[in-house]
């Protein structure tokens, strides 16, 4: 015969140090959860800003439509650089005013900031062609003309001479464009670079 040991209402009894370790285990997960929480909002974030960083390094470009060089005295010699750029396709609103130029030639490395009265000296001025008058280049169909006087600024170019500008806007993205003046300026004011 086999003998049932049951006795109802058996109840388990628990010390005051396995619930004290017990409520401690779960505020210390509750604590873990919130700093993991918080610190994937914070990496989010940071990732988030980093990729609306390089992608206006990559999009905002200017674009170069016309490159010409001006020989004012007919010294056969380009005495001032004109550009006249518009923004590039997905581009964010371009400000010449605060768009620095670097300039480089085999003779000078000159870097520029945008003057409202014209080019002169380490300056370049800026002249609206199309839009809204405005140095700012917020829609495809806007234009402006970029001038460098070579002749306060740096070196005129010689016949055959090259140099390299660089548009660098706002948000840091970088345009380069190459300047090559023609082996033979024919006594024209103005020559395309």
């Amino acid at each position: 015969m086999i003998v049932e040991n049951t006795v109802e209402n058996e109840r388990g009894q628990v010390g005051i140090g396995t619930l004290i370790i017990f409520i401690a285990m779960v505020l210390v997960a509750a604590v873990a959860a919130g700093v993991l929480i918080n610190t994937s909002g914070m990496l989010e974030s940071q990732a988030s800003d980093t990729g609306e960083d390089s992608q206006a390094q990559v999009s905002n470009q200017y674009d170069v439509i016309t490159a010409v060089g001006e020989d004012a005295d007919s010294n056969r010699a380009v005495e001032t650089l004109n550009f006249t750029v518009k923004k590039s396709a997905g581009a964010d609103a371009l400000d010449l005013n605060q768009t620095t130029i670097e300039y480089l030639s085999d003779g000078d490395r000159v870097s520029l900031t945008h003057d409202n009265g014209g080019a002169s000296g380490s300056a370049f001025g800026t002249t609206s062609v199309a839009g809204n008058g405005d140095d700012v280049l917020e829609n495809a169909s806007e234009r402006l003309k970029i001038t460098i006087d070579l002749a306060s600024a740096a070196s005129e170019l010689n016949e055959g001479e090259e140099a390299t500008v660089r548009i660098v806007d706002q948000s840091g993205a970088t345009t380069i464009y190459g300047v090559n003046v023609p082996d033979t300026i024919s006594g024209d004011t103005f020559v395309e670079v």
